[in-house]
């Protein structure tokens, strides 16, 4: 117990800060679990009169220096792909055990990190890339390991799941919500890689990779972010009994050879009023996970956040330094499986359609023909019409999304059709 495990940590913003407050609480506590105190030695920042808490001997401006440094474990929690690939990379080389919550470099550079650990004999954990405080990325690593996972579908990020449920409570727009998300200090000054789903997809990267036994990279993810949901939306999904959600969804796909695919989206769907995510509101996160042995599973609490994304990475910084300690190592890379990523196009969806049309006989007549000849089913049909015009809302059953795609586009062409209003798809138990 006399010689401590010292730790280097790359960033000290929201996350960072609350990672070296808990490594000095709680040194007592961190020592006694994992056999052996840890130190932290050196904390990596741009500016260090930000940091006017922090023991200046402890910052330091380069982060190169200090991870080729005498230390044992590096955190990183600076976020982006450079210089984060590039430090941790020698991290990994120089023979020292990383612990990581950046998803974006995550899931763009992996395989390159993960061989690195391979090779070098170390450990690479990123428990807070992925759903903040939730454990998840464990689970799928390592508790279900034995197990088959067919689908995992989740809310994983927190800032468009507050813009989406307040829209669903309050009838407010997307613009004004997102303001509103704004003040509250949800949604960053540049809100572009939540609500248009860059986060999310990253995240549905790490996912699918861990799940699937597969490399999936964030370029795979097919995403569609919210800035297209509308108030209308919104209420004609609540007229189905359904609430809208951004989703990330990782499935296991089984082709007509008998062989197996994977597919990977993120994209705003409606889902039952009935279904457990449908209950996640604010900036909370879920993820449910459905697997052969285990049957259905949910992960749910705080999705994002200093103290929250703090505790993985601590989970995480455990593990590791005790794996340090006894000489071993956790899990690395799983990829053995190397299933194809299919592109969307191959996916199965339903999706949920509202028209602007010609209220005249016929109309729903040609509109149900363009659907038959893509051979896509319809399960529901709703018509209102007013004063010449009429609204016509149309729920398929499961399709490929090339074919209800192609079907949008041809009706989008029938004379009697005025506008498409708005197309999503829909997930959850079909009528």
């Amino acid at each position: 117990m006399t010689e401590p495990l010292k730790v280097a940590l790359l960033g000290c913003g929201n996350v960072g800060s609350e990672v070296a407050r808990l490594l000095v609480e709680q040194r007592a506590d961190l020592a006694a679990r994992i056999g052996k105190p840890v130190q932290l030695t050196g904390i990596a920042v741009r500016r260090p009169n930000r940091h006017p808490g922090v023991p200046a001997e402890l910052l330091t401006t380069d982060a190169a220096a200090l991870v080729d440094s005498d230390v044992d474990l590096v955190v990183e929690v600076i976020g982006g792909i450079e210089p984060a690939r590039t430090l941790l990379l020698a991290a990994l080389r120089s023979g020292k055990s990383v612990v990581s919550a950046n998803k974006a470099l995550l899931a763009e550079h992996a395989a390159e990190l993960f061989a690195a650990a391979d090779e070098a004999g170390v450990d690479l954990y990123f428990e807070a890339a992925v759903a903040g405080a939730i454990p998840l990325l464990r689970p799928l690593r390592e508790s279900l390991a034995g197990d088959r996972i067919n689908r995992v579908m989740g809310i994983v990020n927190g800032t468009t799941n507050f813009i989406l449920s307040a829209m669903d409570e309050t009838g407010s727009g997307y613009a004004e919500t997102l303001e509103e998300a704004s003040r509250r200090g949800y949604a960053e000054a540049d809100p572009t890689a939540d609500v248009d789903g860059y986060d999310a997809a990253s995240k549905a990267a790490i996912l699918a990779s861990l799940a699937f036994h597969t490399r999936v990279t964030a370029a795979d993810v097919y995403r569609e972010g919210i800035s297209a949901v509308t108030a209308a939306d919104v209420a004609a999904a609540r007229v189905l009994g359904r609430t809208i959600k951004l989703l990330a969804i990782c499935e296991r796909v089984s082709e007509p050879d008998g062989s197996e695919s994977v597919a990977v989206r993120v994209h705003p769907a409606m889902i039952p009023r009935g279904h457990p995510l449908a209950g996640v509101n604010g900036a909370f996160n879920a993820v449910f996970v459905e697997a052969d042995a285990a049957g259905q599973l949910m992960f749910y609490g705080q999705g994002a956040g200093g103290a929250p994304s703090a505790s993985a990475v601590l989970g995480d910084l455990v593990a590791v330094a005790r794996n340090r300690v006894v000489g071993g190592r956790g899990p690395g890379e799983s990829a053995y499986a190397a299933l194809p990523v299919l592109p969307i196009s191959r996916a199965n969806t339903r999706y949920h359609l509202s028209l602007d049309v010609a209220d005249r006989p016929g109309v729903l007549s040609a509109v149900a023909s363009v659907f038959a000849e893509h051979d896509v089913s319809i399960a529901a049909v709703r018509q209102e019409g007013r004063a010449g015009d009429a609204s016509l809302v149309i729920v398929t059953h499961s399709a490929p999304d090339a074919a209800l795609r192609s079907t949008v586009d041809k009706i989008a062409g029938l004379p009697a059709v005025r506008e498409v209003v708005s197309v999503m798809r829909v997930e959850g138990e079909e009528p």
